[in-house]
């Protein structure tokens, strides 16, 4: 079986699935601009409802004038870690789109899992490109929608600290202690042939 990172899989899967986990140590490395920008269109191609790619990615690099908005979006216990990483972005989805091949707006039914495919897309190019992408919803979603200038009916959805993995002593003992991949539950637990069995 498919063994990475301190994890093994029950069943043969590439082992970028179980390279990527969501550490909080960085080492303060800015990220290449071209770099970033292939992490961003790994997520371009996620797939999505009608093909209608509802997501929006904003983002903030370190060392920029963006920076100190974005790091301040974040709750204190957030910020305490995220201050290392390279990049912040906040992830938004659009809740209408065009029916393909007609001028009718459609409201979509799935913005948010579409917006998730993406952000999966995006934490699995980042670990092929020896990053890290730590999803967070501990963010001031109300304020990143207003600082933002979001349409007032997207939703901001989630945000991701980008960085390069660093040394877990940075962090405070409580974090340092939980810096490790984690496992999941076993695949028995999660699927089920027909019906609900519990």
């Amino acid at each position: 079986m498919t063994e990475a990172n301190g994890r093994k899989a029950d069943h043969p899967i590439d082992p970028i699935f179980l390279k990527r986990f969501s550490p909080r140590a960085f080492t303060g490395e800015a990220i290449p601009q071209g770099e970033l920008l292939t992490i961003f269109e790994a997520a371009r191609w996620a797939p999505s409802a009608y093909n209608s790619q509802p997501w929006r990615l904003f983002y903030g690099c370190r060392d920029t004038a963006q920076w100190p908005l974005f790091l301040g979006l974040l709750n204190e216990p957030n910020q305490l870690w995220a201050k290392n990483a390279a990049a912040i972005v906040v992830l938004a989805s659009k809740p209408n789109f065009l029916q393909p091949g007609t001028n009718n707006e459609m409201i979509s039914k799935t913005p948010s899992y579409d917006t998730g495919a993406a952000w999966a897309n995006l934490a699995l190019q980042s670990a092929m490109l020896g990053w890290v992408a730590h999803g967070i919803i501990g963010f001031d979603t109300a304020r990143a929608a207003t600082e933002l200038k979001l349409p007032g009916d997207w939703r901001v959805e989630a945000g991701v600290v980008i960085g390069r993995l660093g040394d877990k002593s940075i962090l405070p003992e409580a974090l340092a202690a939980r810096e490790a991949p984690n496992s999941r539950r076993p695949l028995a637990e999660t699927i089920f042939e027909g019906g609900y069995t519990g």
